[in-house]
């Protein structure tokens, strides 16, 4: 397999730019390996993070794109850093800055040290479980998805890795909603047969995940874990750059 010999500007570290914390799950799922039947019941104790994969996913994408951490700087208090990350979550999502743009983060030399000590802010302030809800893009998944489609959306994917660093990406099956989740992709390798994406997945913090594209099927797989049993999903953009 080949990687892509263009890279951005500034590369994506899953180390450095993920959160350290995990997105919850309200449900416990179970699959049957032969059959792929799943059976669900509700996690216990409750959750308390939760329905919030793209608010997450979308709050990583904003802290790559418009902060920088500064370990040589002295750390300041909670206040101060709350208002530093309001002013993070106020940019956009669709459009990176230049350097001299970017937000300042003092005391912390990535977003995953910073998270890692500031939890309770992080999740008070990156957005509320609405906003995972009302995307303008999920209208497009109500639609039948061909593999011409993603056929053009492996390729679109590839373009905004290597000319943004990152993509954001909807995996979902309907109408049976058997998974409607938000990843990050931040790298990809080629071959004949398939192309890999490295993604960060916010329920599986501790390490990648992968998204393959199978080009001879015109298909989207994920592999199975602890809330998809695996298989064919549609994919495509989120949050993504004009024009679509």
């Amino acid at each position: 397999m080949t990687v892509p010999s263009s890279s951005p500007p500034r590369r994506f570290q899953f180390e450095r730019d993920t959160f350290a914390f995990r997105h919850e799950l309200v449900w416990n799922y179970k699959f049957d390996p032969v059959t792929g039947a799943m059976t669900t019941h509700k996690a216990d104790p409750p959750p308390t993070y939760y329905h919030r994969c793209f608010v997450i996913v979308r709050a990583a994408r904003l802290f790559f794109d418009h902060a920088r951490f500064a370990p040589e700087q002295p750390a300041v208090d909670a206040e101060t850093y709350r208002a530093l990350v309001r002013q993070v979550m106020a940019r956009s999502p669709r459009r990176a800055c230049p350097e001299a743009g970017r937000i300042v983060i003092p005391g912390y030399d990535s977003l995953r040290a910073f998270s890692r000590e500031h939890e309770p802010l992080l999740k008070a302030e990156c957005g509320a479980p609405w906003e995972s809800y009302f995307l303008r893009s999920h209208w497009r998944m109500i639609f039948p998805v061909s593999g011409r489609f993603e056929r053009q959306m492996a390729e679109k994917l590839k373009r905004a890795i290597v000319r943004r660093g990152v993509s954001l990406a909807h995996l979902f099956r309907f109408p049976q909603l058997t998974i409607n989740h938000g990843i990050l992709l931040y790298r990809f390798g080629d071959s004949e047969e398939r192309t890999e994406f490295d993604a960060y997945d916010p329920n599986l913090p501790e390490h990648p995940v992968t998204l393959v594209y199978e080009k001879k099927r015109r298909v989207f797989t994920f592999a199975p874990n602890l809330y998809w049993g695996g298989g064919i999903l549609s994919v495509m953009e989120i949050y993504c750059e004009f024009p679509y």
